[in-house]
């Protein structure tokens, strides 16, 4: 296994799942407290913080397979975060024999069609480079991180994202992220594990709408956190706790 993971508690494993912009230490608060009651496993994603850069390919969703089978895991509970749920979502449709329960936290969605809006706050930031002051000036003002900004978890934040951004400049200009097909917006009522989905009230409208199309699968139990933005985790990590340790034990 050539990502690096960490390990720590016992009992029913955990697996979660960083977001884009960030690493391991985005479960920095809330892995701790998971530990208490399971076997909880955090991994720097291909390309992030102590994990290698991809080559010209990478497949995030492999990657949690092979970790899996690498630590003899049959199943596990599976936690992504943004992105990090993205990855967890096709996971799960495509090898939901290996996921007990399924929690997704703001996530976003294969296939789904973002908006002019969204896309334009991506691309100013892309054109920045190489100036990553500049860039991660861009990304944090943004609705995204309203929350967290003012917090004492503003540094942790802009120390992830900035890594993330010196790493993607090293990046082969021609790297691509495969996804499984067909595309997971294309067969969510496929999604057959028991899911919580938990999004900040100060979200983004495209993440809401991304929760919208999660709502047609019919074992989804939806909660809304409040005084949230995207990065919950870090801002909201007892609350999270306290909402995954009790879906967990129903």
């Amino acid at each position: 296994m050539d990502l690096y993971f960490e390990s720590t508690g016992n009992g029913h494993p955990v697996v979660l799942i960083h977001s884009g912009g960030a690493d391991l230490r985005l479960w920095t608060f809330l892995a701790p407290l998971l530990s208490k009651h399971y076997n909880v496993i955090t991994f720097d994603g291909r390309g992030a913080c102590k994990s290698p850069s991809p080559l010209k390919h990478a497949n995030y969703v492999e990657d949690v397979r092979k970790l899996m089978d690498y630590l003899e895991l049959k199943q596990a509970t599976i936690i992504g975060h943004s992105m990090g749920g993205q990855i967890a979502t096709d996971f799960a449709l495509n090898y939901p024999e290996r996921v007990s329960k399924l929690v997704l936290i703001a996530p976003a969605l294969t296939g789904y069609s973002y908006s002019k809006e969204f896309e334009n706050y991506h691309i100013k930031i892309s054109e920045a480079a190489p100036n990553i002051d500049k860039m991660l000036e861009l990304a944090l003002n943004s609705p995204t991180y309203q929350v967290v900004i003012d917090s004492p978890q503003k540094d942790l934040t802009a120390k992830m994202l900035r890594q993330h951004f010196e790493r993607v400049l090293e990046w082969p200009a021609d790297f691509r992220i495969k996804w499984p097909q067909p595309k997971a917006y294309e067969r969510l009522e496929e999604l057959n594990p028991e899911t919580l989905f938990i999004i900040g009230d100060k979200d983004l409208a495209d993440n809401y709408r991304v929760a919208d199309c999660f709502r047609k699968v019919a074992n989804i139990r939806f909660i809304e956190m409040q005084n949230a933005d995207h990065m919950l985790p870090l801002t909201h990590s007892e609350d999270l706790y306290q909402e995954i340790t009790a879906f967990m034990e129903v």
